[in-house]
């Protein structure tokens, strides 16, 4: 985390820059991440929601701008309708929180202030109740990584497992608080978040294994949160296959 606010007044600076040269007609320009939240540093990107008319192309860019790379979230109101729908069935979040927590650099007749309010009612809203079969899945997986990280021996496979462990508990904690989930370094931030109890032991004991190879205290940490759930699920489970044809939909966020 920078510890220099100036560093956060150059990247601001910086980013109003690039609005106005790229995006001088933008309906809003919004500065979104690590940067808003104040934890810039020299290496840190700069996310930028940038609100255009109808008409334009909704789409996500990468790019660098004065030696700073840049992560553009270009879209219209269409398709910012359409991206948060598709991160709220995802449970993420991502563009509502990119609103709701970001730093307005532009805005036209009040549009960034009303997609603010719009973003900060569905974050606290949260997502929907994940539906009872994915959490029977969920709980079988769970249950069965759980067997596997008991009897692996093998510092590699151990590893492996946990990360399962770690991932589906994950899951199933986000569902049990009705909280938005996370990927990469957010699913730490987020499980603090949802819950510090149970978030932060799951946590603990995936960084005492992976310092030291000890799976007790993560599979202490997951059972408990597996017991939340609804307990372990071995007997008994049995789901229907059911084929089906996905095309890849292509979008910002794929």
């Amino acid at each position: 985390m920078s510890s220099d606010p100036d560093d956060l007044i150059r990247a601001v600076d910086r980013a109003r820059r690039l609005a106005a040269e790229s995006f001088p007609d933008a309906l809003s320009v919004v500065l979104a991440g690590s940067t808003a939240a104040g934890r810039t540093t020299t290496t840190s990107d700069l996310d930028i929601a940038v609100l255009i008319e109808e008409g334009g192309e909704t789409r996500r860019e990468t790019l660098r701008f004065e030696g700073r790379l840049v992560e553009l979230f270009v879209h219209t109101r269409s398709g910012l309708d359409e991206l948060f729908a598709a991160d709220t069935a995802s449970r993420r979040g991502v563009m509502q929180r990119m609103y709701a927590e970001g730093l307005v650099l532009s805005e036209r007749d009040g549009a960034a202030t009303c997609i603010q309010r719009q973003a900060e009612a569905a974050l606290r809203e949260g997502p929907g109740a994940l539906a009872p079969a994915t959490v029977e899945s969920q709980r079988y997986a769970l249950t069965d990584a759980l067997d596997d990280l008991a009897d692996a021996s093998d510092v590699v496979e151990r590893l492996a497992v946990a990360g399962v462990v770690l991932n589906t508990a994950a899951d199933l904690l986000f569902d049990h608080c009705r909280a938005w989930t996370g990927g990469g370094k957010w699913l730490p931030r987020r499980l603090l978040q949802a819950d510090p109890r149970h978030g932060g032991a799951l946590l603990d004991g995936y960084r005492r294994l992976c310092e030291n190879g000890e799976p007790e205290d993560l599979a202490d940490a997951a059972a408990e949160i597996l017991t939340l759930a609804g307990g372990p699920l071995r007997e008994g489970y049995a789901r229907t296959w059911r084929a089906a044809t996905a095309e890849p939909r292509p979008g910002p966020h794929s």
